[in-house]
């Protein structure tokens, strides 16, 4: 199977505190030689004044002060880095359970999720919470990296172990694709090369499953989506009557001719033309962004859809939510908040909590409605007009929504269409 070299993939690292997430990052960077020389020499003096022998590995990610001193991440780390196979974003997000929506934040655009777990401690609390959310954000390749082998004297009961622990609670989650693999992130084994020390591991070191993983069928190539970010009208010579219609596919395939919706309004029309920075294409898919033209005058402004005829997205403003609430403050009943869903922004409220998630033991429990920082939670929301929405299992980009507070602007919640 053939690899696109331009091809991205996306993935975030989670596990517990002190699991070693920022090392094997580091390890990784460093042995796949992604890391400049004089960044080696600024850790390496780092790492003298820690009194370290040679090089602490976690020193090249946590780029926040506090995170050096204290040597923990805090904040969402991105890192990018590229093989002659595959280019990378990192997302290194906290450990600790007070930034459980860090990782919330990290992951959601992620192709993959590696998990770390401490091969002397096995599956903890943590490493189940992490899971849980990489399964409801629906990240389609989940890579276990079984830690610290190097302190188990590279046991393979030890990894095994894990991987019972492991799969006896993933079996209760919506998980389409789980590896395993037994590394030393501080000694460097199976993260890049090969180990000498688990010849029982037949498997491929990290990165070569990383550079190999298929990704092209996680994008939703079915459900044609255009969300409308802006009307063009350039109103100079040559281009007088040209009213296209720009923004970022969310999912599908667009061709010229092919007989498109518009929603809310349930307009029909024909795409005349498509085109890009590039010039016109004859084809257009997801995520490129694109300028459409259509052969019919329609009114269509920000927020709108395009979609094809035969496949609608489903209208509505009463919508189901898997919601995480982001917010220090808790939620206010039946307050409104700006709702941003693609490129459609409105007022909206919170109706009801239908139940929250024990995230430890994966209960629902519907008498507890207070919506909590960290909490997950199950609720319905009322919308001012309405959304044009898929669920989030068949369709990242239009599944998915977030909650502002209009009077601090911050963000306070992000959802995912039930």
């Amino acid at each position: 199977m053939e690899i696109d070299k331009n091809q991205l993939l996306r993935f975030t690292t989670a596990g517990s505190v002190d699991d070693g997430k920022s090392t094997l990052i580091g390890r990784l960077l460093f042995d796949s030689k992604s890391i400049f020389e004089d960044q080696i020499s600024a850790v390496e003096t780092t790492s003298k004044k820690k009194g370290h022998e040679g090089v602490d590995l976690a020193l090249f990610t946590d780029g926040l002060r506090d995170e050096r001193e204290q040597g923990i991440t805090i904040d969402v780390a991105y890192r990018y880095f590229t093989t002659p196979k595959r280019k990378f974003i990192i997302a290194d997000t906290p450990g600790h359970i007070q930034y459980t929506r860090n990782m919330v934040t990290g992951a959601s655009t992620a192709n993959a999720a590696i998990i770390l777990v401490d091969a002397r401690h096995g599956v903890i609390e943590q490493t189940k919470r992490h899971a849980f959310i990489a399964s409801l954000l629906q990240i389609p390749h989940i890579i276990v990296c079984v830690n610290k082998m190097d302190l188990v004297d590279f046991d393979e009961k030890a990894y095994n172990n894990v991987i019972s622990q492991f799969e006896e609670f993933s079996s209760k989650l919506l998980v389409r694709d789980v590896r395993f693999i037994p590394i030393s992130a501080l000694l460097g084994d199976n993260v890049v090369n090969r180990s000498e020390d688990m010849d029982w591991y037949q498997g491929a070191p990290l990165l070569h499953t990383l550079e190999t993983l298929h990704i092209s069928s996680d994008v939703n190539k079915v459900d044609a989506r255009f969300p409308v970010q802006t009307v063009i009208r350039p109103q100079r010579e040559g281009y007088i009557d040209y009213r296209g219609y720009a923004g970022r596919i969310a999912s599908g395939i667009f061709r010229p001719g092919d007989e498109v919706t518009v929603m809310p309004s349930g307009f029909t029309s024909k795409i005349s033309s498509i085109d890009t920075f590039d010039g016109p294409v004859q084809e257009a898919f997801v995520p490129m962004s694109v300028t459409m033209t259509l052969e019919d005058d329609i009114d269509i402004s920000r927020g709108d859809m395009i979609v094809r005829s035969n496949n609608k997205a489903e209208a509505s403003q009463d919508v189901e939510v898997m919601l995480c609430w982001l917010n220090d403050k808790p939620a206010k009943p039946r307050a409104k908040y700006a709702i941003r869903h693609t490129t459609n922004e409105q007022l909206a409220m919170i109706k009801e909590v239908i139940y929250k998630i024990d995230i430890n033991t994966l209960e629902r429990k519907s008498d507890d409605t207070e919506l909590n920082m960290n909490d997950i939670c199950k609720v319905k929301i009322r919308t001012t007009k309405p959304l044009m929405i898929d669920p989030y299992r068949e369709n990242r980009n239009t599944g998915s929504i977030i909650l502002i507070d209009e009077s601090t602007n911050e963000t306070v919640a992000a959802g995912m269409v039930v």
